[in-house]
């Protein structure tokens, strides 16, 4: 008689399958992110620490950059990966406030997880702080301050605090107001409907002091690979004419296997002639458009260097695609796919073309450019990481600047903006009657982890500096409304009054990102992973060889 009552056991996954589920899955999912956010919480701020990492291969990168330090710590737990994503995407939409978007994801879960222990439902908490977050981007909307309608010279010099409040938390901070000129004056000379930034070419070479980076009001490339005949060119020129090709000037070697059949040995002589011919021809269109300096994607050979010096023009080939382009926006000139009937339209000019020797590189410089709507920063320094990281903090510094010059809104910096933020979600937790009380109130207590971490960092006393923000921020008066932290002083200030100044974009978007990243997390509350589809790749790809031997001589027996 069979047991009552009995089950059979029903079976879903695979064998092996691991399954986590529940409160403790979605606690060490925040726990997880939190050991992740205590990794770059040092590095906030204008006295915030650099990571020295070093991976796998060798190369060595020293950084405080929050988007480049996520990306290099190779994360693998599954959740905490969406804070890298976070983190990432604050990078390419603003460029800046990458270590601030992943702080306050981080202090979201921790303010979320003592409610979670404590058995409220995620959903309950996630529809609160979205709230709390519509909120927050309505008061950074309303007091944000706009630099519109404002002439170009009173605006470069608002861009410039911007750019200096960028440039404060990085390696070169010692340089900023140096920097920070540079990088204003290259955005402003892009096209203002795209403000695109491939415009603007940033080059390193090592040796130098930081002071001796400069900017080119036009094109600058290093020198190209080059043959005997090059040193006998001229290097410098006044109102050249450019001719831009994507084609190589040089002898085709045969293909493999080509064969030519002669009935008469006398011939041979004629094909090579032939070939000697077209490339004369080529070189001689060249020269007979008027072109003075000859700039080519493709390879110009030894035969083509030495014409073209024999007859006074300066050629290059191999150049990068990125330079090609920039020349092209610069001088006007139209890349060519080929040389018959070369339209003098097609030809570029710049007031003034040199080689210029840049510490133990030469480079060509295009300057003067009638269509000038590219800059080119040069940039110089000991070594090659701390050249790295200059050229990532001035990638900060140029999409901060664009932000601004197309959304020209500035908010108070230095904690100030996350101050009030949070003294006014406070406020507007109180008109509610439900629970979500108690949760905005934990989002606005969140926020003030940004002072707090900008007084951790510079070695200050984060409860007093606080207090006396709280103070001020809950003036009646709202006279107290900018105070952030000073990180010279000890103390607080009048942020704004001090220009220490951010886009609001940038607060906006890192409040937005941290919220859904945090909903995200809190949404999650079970975990499969399958460890049979993590086999390398070369066992499951001679698994599936196997595989197919074995069908295919199914399929042979079968017909045999």
């Amino acid at each position: 008689m069979p047991m009552m009552g009995m089950q059979p056991q029903i079976i879903l996954l695979k064998e092996g399958t691991d399954t986590s589920q529940g409160k403790p899955q979605l606690l060490s999912n925040i726990n997880a992110c939190m050991a992740v956010v205590d990794t770059v919480r040092t590095t906030l701020g204008p006295r915030g620490m650099d990571k020295l990492i070093h991976d796998a291969k060798g190369a060595v990168t020293i950084s405080n950059d929050g988007a480049t330090i996520m990306k290099l710590l190779e994360i693998v737990h599954p959740a905490a990966k969406t804070l890298v994503d976070v983190s990432l995407s604050q990078d390419a939409e603003v460029g800046d406030g990458t270590t601030s978007v992943v702080i306050i994801a981080g202090e979201l879960l921790k303010e979320a997880k003592a409610y979670i222990e404590e058995g409220v439902h995620p959903r309950s908490i996630m529809k609160a702080f979205r709230q709390a977050s519509v909120y927050a981007v309505e008061q950074i909307k309303n007091i944000s301050i706009s630099l519109e309608d404002k002439p170009l010279e009173e605006i470069k010099v608002l861009l410039k605090k911007c750019a200096m409040t960028t440039l404060n938390s990085k390696l070169v901070s010692s340089e900023k107001e140096f920097f920070a000129d540079m990088v204003v004056e290259a955005v402003t000379t892009l096209d203002p409907a795209t403000l695109d930034l491939k415009m603007i070419g940033v080059k390193k070479v090592q040796g130098g002091g930081l002071r001796d980076s400069f900017m080119v009001d036009g094109v600058a490339f290093k020198k190209t690979f080059s043959y005997a005949g090059f040193e006998q060119q001229p290097k410098s020129f006044i109102n050249p004419k450019i001719l831009l090709l994507n084609i190589e000037l040089e002898l085709k070697a045969e293909k493999e296997n080509a064969e030519v059949r002669l009935d008469d040995p006398a011939k041979y002589q004629s094909i090579v002639d032939a070939e000697w011919n077209i490339i004369y021809e080529k070189l001689a269109n060249c020269v007979k458009s008027g072109a003075d300096i000859v700039l080519s994607r493709l390879a110009i050979g030894d035969l083509a260097t030495q014409y073209f010096a024999d007859r006074g023009i300066f050629c290059a080939g191999r150049v990068e695609a990125a330079d090609i382009e920039r020349v092209f926006k610069a001088t006007g000139a139209r890349v060519q796919t080929t040389v018959n009937n070369l339209d003098p339209v097609a030809l570029g000019t710049c007031a003034k073309f040199e080689e210029k020797q840049v510490g133990a590189e030469r480079y060509n410089l295009f300057t003067g450019c009638p269509h000038a709507r590219t800059a080119t920063l040069v940039l110089r320094g000991g070594s090659e990481q701390f050249i790295d990281e200059a050229d990532r903090s001035l990638h900060d510094a140029i999409m901060i600047v664009r932000r601004a010059l197309k959304h020209a809104q500035v908010v108070p910096g230095g904690g100030a903006i996350e101050m009030e933020l949070s003294k006014f979600l406070a406020g507007k937790a109180l008109e509610k009657k439900d629970k979500s009380q108690l949760f905005i109130e934990a989002f606005a207590k969140a926020l003030e982890v940004i002072p707090r971490q900008l007084c951790n960092n510079a070695g200050f006393d984060a409860t007093e500096i606080l207090n006396k923000l709280r103070q001020k921020h809950a003036l009646a008066d709202g006279s107290g409304k900018n105070f952030g932290v000073d990180v010279n002083s000890g103390d607080i200030c009048d942020t704004y009054d001090a220009f220490v100044w951010e886009p609001s974009l940038v607060k906006i978007n890192a409040i937005q990102s941290a919220t859904e990243a945090t909903c995200l997390i809190l949404s999650v509350d079970e975990t499969v992973r399958n460890p049979k589809s993590e086999v390398p790749d070369a066992a499951s790809g001679a698994a599936a060889k196997a595989a197919l031997a074995g069908r295919g001589a199914g399929r042979g027996g079968g017909r045999g």
